[in-house]
């Protein structure tokens, strides 16, 4: 598993960020996915966004968070990423 982040990972504070709250998710869910940072912004164009070609490969546009599970399978959006990890845990969290 690949997680796409930008810069912000953290999870504390007055605004937590998106990125850090979909890692988060996935880590207390069991899993030690790959963190891939990928900076650049959202709404910029594609030639300046090149670290971004794997999201938009991946998911058909460049916003992170963005997950690549292990199957090829891509997952964007932190609330989509966290809805995600709680439903399939791990199989090592499951037991």
């Amino acid at each position: 598993m690949k997680v796409y982040v930008c810069y912000g990972t953290w999870q504390k504070g007055p605004r937590p960020h998106p990125c850090g709250l979909a890692l988060q998710a996935l880590r207390d869910a069991g899993y030690d996915p790959e963190v891939e940072k990928v900076y650049g912004l959202g709404p910029l164009p594609e030639f300046l966004n090149p670290k971004r070609k794997p999201v938009r490969e991946l998911t058909g546009q460049q916003w992170v968070p963005a997950v690549e599970l292990d199957d090829g399978t891509g997952i964007a959006g932190s609330k989509e990423i966290i809805a995600w990890a709680k439903a399939n845990p791990a199989p090592a969290a499951a037991a």
